[in-house]
């Protein structure tokens, strides 16, 4: 099949089911654990999502899975028409990962960095792009220095341009403002609200913070212990549970004590 048509026939398939991820009774096994228990769902494109749980509840596996580096045990998952077990490189191009867990190489610049993940994404013209993502995520300064010895800061900053150096239509954050101040944390939100409004693009958070997920999310799946227990908008899910708060929400479920 030309690989032009068959790009736009993902497109269409995704257009016309709605969502840009879907979820099909996923489950994975490690030897004897369960890490994932026949979870399904599906995320409209557009949306910001998020992926709730305790540790262990399953949500870095799932977004493993959704990225095609993890294989399910059973079930299926597609992201923009691709099932990701089977053709996950008919749409890797259009998809990207960002988490401040995973480190980019110290001895290399940002901008060696930078041009290293447009390769792997086939952008065009990455000088173009790596200059657009300096000025509008305020990286020129330190485009030159070591990745190594940047501040926490300004790794976030990078981290985020490496998330966006493809113009993503899919976007999976695993705690994308984890031990960041609080302006930081807030510019972050910032510039992943715009983009996801200006490039109509669908987001997929795992986050712990509760206040984040309030302010970026349409919608919230909850897991606990591999399954999804509860899913709905933010203020839905509040005034089901009868809190004042996501958070509340959460540590009722996670606690045994949602009804």
């Amino acid at each position: 099949m030309n690989e032009s048509r068959s790009a736009t026939g993902l497109k269409r398939v995704a257009a016309s089911s709605g969502a840009a991820i879907s979820a099909r009774n996923l489950r994975k096994t490690f030897k004897n654990v369960v890490a994932v228990d026949s979870v399904s769902f599906d995320i409209a494109a557009g949306s910001t999502t998020a992926l709730l749980g305790g540790n262990g509840a399953g949500k870095t596996t799932t977004i493993g899975m959704i990225m095609g580096l993890i294989l399910p045990t059973s079930g299926r998952v597609s992201v923009l028409g691709a099932d990701m077990a089977r053709e996950r490189h008919r749409v890797l191009a259009r998809m990207n990962f960002e988490s401040p867990y995973v480190d980019m190489p110290h001895r290399l610049t940002v901008r060696q960095n930078l041009y290293v993940f447009a390769g792997l994404y086939g952008v065009a013209d990455p000088a173009k792009r790596i200059a657009e993502l300096a000025e509008s995520l305020a990286l020129t300064e330190f485009l030159d220095r070591q990745a190594g010895k940047l501040s926490a800061g300004q790794k976030t900053r990078v981290a985020l341009a490496k998330a966006l150096i493809n113009e993503p239509e899919v976007l999976l954050l695993d705690e994308p403002t984890a031990s960041l101040d609080p302006d930081t944390a807030d510019w972050v939100r910032s510039r992943l609200e715009d983009y996801r409004r200006k490039r109509g693009a669908t987001i997929l958070l795992a986050s712990h913070n509760m206040a984040e997920v309030e302010r970026l999310c349409d919608r919230v799946v909850m897991l606990k212990a591999g399954r999804v227990v509860d899913d709905g908008a933010p203020a839905a899910l509040i005034a089901k549970y009868g809190r004042d708060s996501l958070e509340e929400v959460f540590l009722d479920i996670a606690r045994g004590r949602a009804s």
